[in-house]
Order: C-alpha cells, then sequence, then structure tokens
C-alpha cells in the first residue's frame, strides 16, 4: 500500500488511521453495524445515490452486503491524507456477488473528516474491475484491454 501524508500533520496522521481502520472493522471483519459510528459523523452527507445519509444507512448497507457475501472485503492501494481530507484508492471485492474469481470494483473515495477526526461527507468513484480478456465487464463484455497498465 502506498501512503502519502505528511506525519507534522496530526488531523491527517489520524484522519488516515481512521480511514484505514474504518474499512478493516466495517467492511473486512464484517462489523458495520457495531462499528460504524465510530467512524462517521451524525451529520454525514452521502454522495453515492445507493446509500443514504448518516451513519446507520451506511452500517446498515455495509452490514446487508457482509451478512449476505462471506467474501466481501476492500483492498486499499493507495491512500493520501491532506488536513481534513483524505482520499483512498481501493478495490472493493465481492460486494456483490460471492464469486471467489470475482475482480471487484475499483474505487476511489474522498472523505471530509470533522474536527473529531469522523467521515462528515463522501464521494465515490466506481468502475468495474475486468481481466485481460474483459475489461469492461458488464458494459461492455468480452471487450480485451488496451494496455497492459492493471487499475491498481
Amino acid at each position: 500500500m502506498i501512503e502519502l501524508f505528511d506525519s507534522d500533520d496530526s488531523r491527517a496522521v489520524r484522519n488516515k488511521a481512521s480511514i484505514l481502520s474504518f474499512y478493516d472493522l466495517v467492511i473486512n471483519q464484517k462489523k458495520s453495524e457495531e462499528f460504524v459510528a465510530e467512524f462517521i459523523s451524525p451529520a454525514y452527507v452521502q454522495h453515492n445515490p445507493l446509500i443514504a445519509n448518516g451513519p446507520e444507512a451506511l452500517g446498515q448497507f455495509f452490514g446487508q452486503i457482509t451478512r449476505e457475501r462471506a467474501r466481501a472485503r476492500v483492498v486499499v492501494h493507495k491512500i493520501i491524507a491532506v488536513g481534513d481530507y483524505v482520499w483512498a484508492h481501493v478495490n472493493f471485492l465481492n460486494l456483490f456477488n460471492d464469486d471467489p474469481n470475482d475482480t471487484g470494483i475499483a474505487g476511489v473515495d474522498i472523505y471530509k473528516m470533522d474536527a473529531d477526526g469522523k467521515a462528515i461527507e463522501h464521494w465515490d468513484i466506481l468502475q468495474l474491475v475486468g481481466d485481460p480478456k474483459n475489461s469492461a465487464p458488464w458494459l461492455a463484455p468480452n471487450v480485451s484491454r488496451a494496455n497492459p497498465n492493471g487499475m491498481f
């Protein structure tokens, strides 16, 4: 994992650690409903149209996914923290299926953090991760990759 932050910026250090803990506990350890309020402000504004505002809605969203899909997890590849903002480049695996060969969804999550180190606002950009013979599953099946670079 690549981590970029100013170690002298105590907010950035705290916020990076908070988001990494959020991913681990809420998604990888499948404890969303128990722990989401530790990381998400009651005033949380969600910009992903699949999820309602507030920590309870986010906990329920990931709670349902992790109950239904034993393999659901997130891998953080890059994380950048500056002041009150955290950007994470991640691979969400098995969010929509439990296929052991799932290549997942690449995501860039952007969090605005409050003074207490909790996420108060979130945006994301999501893109399906394919394989060399199927670069855009669901959207344009069986289209080969145009380059060998990979998503991460």
